[in-house]
């Protein structure tokens, strides 16, 4: 690698006159479903900031819809589950076969390779297992991750149960969008794992997640 990346959760947001004024319009999650929008976005970014790679407009919490947890992002809040997963029928009731349901963010990747041909690369991102179990077993972001860490501690079963269905969403998502352009992904991680990380209970999905995104990252070379 002969440059250092420095990576932005997101290039677009509302430093940007042109991004304020789609969100006139469109919420954040409205915004991610359409792909000529999200097209839009990422490619008035990085164009913008004068970057060597787009990064696809999306947000770590889109897999959680076809898995059957609807969400929304509330003013002042972030983004809230409205049916947060805390017992083992919870669990059993996330879908893991509707995946394809998220192919609006694989038709953004589409319309952003197809503008900027050679000229960029596209960078896409996704939630890492933990992250993602968290938002779904909290409702929301948390300081603590109380009912978490209640569910890792207390009940095993159902969170490493979690935690795989977890990741065969991940790993089609990312391959479906890899197949078509970017050619660097990166997972992001709730805060408390990183300094008092459980290994048993995190790693071994974390790997899991990890080498599925290398194995899509090969396969778009």
């Amino acid at each position: 690698m002969d440059r250092t990346p420095v990576w932005f959760l997101r290039q677009a947001g509302r430093y940007m006159q042109e991004y304020r004024e789609v969100r006139k319009h469109h919420t954040l999650v409205e915004i991610c479903k359409q792909p000529d929008l999200a097209a839009e976005v990422t490619i008035t970014a990085a164009e913008k900031l004068g970057v060597d790679a787009a990064i696809i407009f999306a947000d770590l919490l889109l897999p959680l819809e076809p898995m059957g947890l609807d969400f929304e992002f509330q003013a002042g809040e972030g983004p809230v589950v409205h049916h947060p997963v805390r017992t083992a029928a919870d669990v059993f009731a996330l879908r893991t076969d509707r995946t394809g349901d998220l192919a609006y963010v694989a038709r953004a990747i589409e319309k952003v390779a197809s503008h900027f041909r050679h000229r960029l690369g596209i960078i896409g991102f996704c939630g890492a297992p933990y992250t993602l179990a968290s938002y779904m077993i909290e409702g929301g972001g948390s300081r603590n991750y109380i009912h978490t860490k209640q569910m890792m501690y207390r009940d095993s079963l159902s969170w490493r149960s979690l935690l795989d269905k977890i990741v065969v969403v991940l790993t089609e998502y990312c391959r479906s969008r890899c197949r078509l352009a970017p050619r660097s992904s990166k997972s992001s991680t709730a805060g408390w794992v990183r300094s008092r990380s459980p290994t048993t209970r995190i790693m071994p999905s974390r790997r899991r997640n990890a080498w599925c995104a290398r194995c899509s990252r090969w396969a778009c070379r």
